[in-house]
């Protein structure tokens, strides 16, 4: 009996303690995987929100950039909106250095009855979205047909009075558009802003901008002489993540992306 005890003793004290001291080891190396784990998460989550923020910024700005002059907008240059003035359909370092301004015909609505002379009556004066298209003060610049534009210089009902006379015929269901002034610059928080100049202020299109630069080419890809010469706009967005990543010891910690976009003005230069 005394054998069989002996056989069946319990565990030595140095036993438990090698035991616990492995287990904490196994512990700690787990914990120390799981939190290396949660960092590569949360970087590839901050990376990948920025690259959709600059992205998605871009894209809308290639958008509105490509176009500039939509509408034939020289043919009521200079445009005054929100008493700025704006000369040229591109408009480089409008309202301030490094920023750029573009005029173009946008949000439309149709000719509800045929013309007179100088009359264009439109089935609404707002577009899709209830903005309003047309009044006599910021919003007076009119394309009829994206191929001649006038300023508004009354509204009787939804019966625009024109600075002109129409130039070419336009039936029943014509697109007019409304000319739009559209900004766009870096405020000093990082900030991506877009403003259509009507008293808004600028909205805000992506954070954590780090820088914004707009170039300038002609037809033959060299600088323009003149702005009305500007043919391609070469867009340099660069954005960083939200937060620094401590391990990472570029750039103060932040992870950041470049995207350049050269963006053609396929109405620049051309006669409707």
């Amino acid at each position: 009996m005394d054998s069989l005890l002996r056989k069946n003793k319990g565990v030595t004290l140095i036993e438990l303690l090698v035991a616990l001291v492995i287990t904490g080891i196994l512990v700690a190396a787990i914990y120390r995987t799981f939190i290396g784990q949660q960092k590569t998460y949360t970087v590839q989550e901050e990376v990948v929100d920025m690259q959709q923020n600059v992205r998605a910024a871009i894209n809308q700005m290639m958008t509105e950039i490509r176009v500039a002059g939509f509408g034939n907008v020289s043919m009521v240059l200079p445009v005054t909106i929100a008493g700025k003035t704006f000369n040229d359909v591109v408009n480089p370092n409008t309202p301030v250095a490094g920023s750029v301004t573009i005029l173009s015909g946008g949000g439309a609505t149709t000719v509800a009855a045929p013309p007179a002379s100088n009359k264009v009556t439109v089935n609404s004066l707002t577009d899709s979205h209830g903005n309003t298209l047309f009044d006599t003060g910021d919003r007076k610049y009119v394309s009829i047909g994206g191929v001649e534009s006038y300023v508004i210089t009354d509204i009787s009902g939804n019966t625009l009075t024109l600075s002109g006379t129409l130039t070419y015929s336009h039936p029943v269901g014509t697109a007019v558009y409304g000319i739009r002034a559209i900004s766009y610059q870096v405020d000093g928080a990082g900030t991506l802003l877009r403003d259509e100049n009507t008293g808004a202020g600028g909205q805000a299109l992506a954070d954590n901008i780090e820088n914004l630069q707009f170039g300038y080419l002609n037809a033959n890809g060299n600088p323009p002489a003149e702005n009305a010469d500007i043919r391609v706009i070469q867009v340099t967005l660069r954005a960083r993540t939200d937060a620094p990543d401590p391990e990472y010891k570029t750039d103060g910690g932040y992870r950041n992306r470049q995207i350049v976009s050269s963006i053609h003005l396929k109405n620049m230069g051309l006669e409707p």
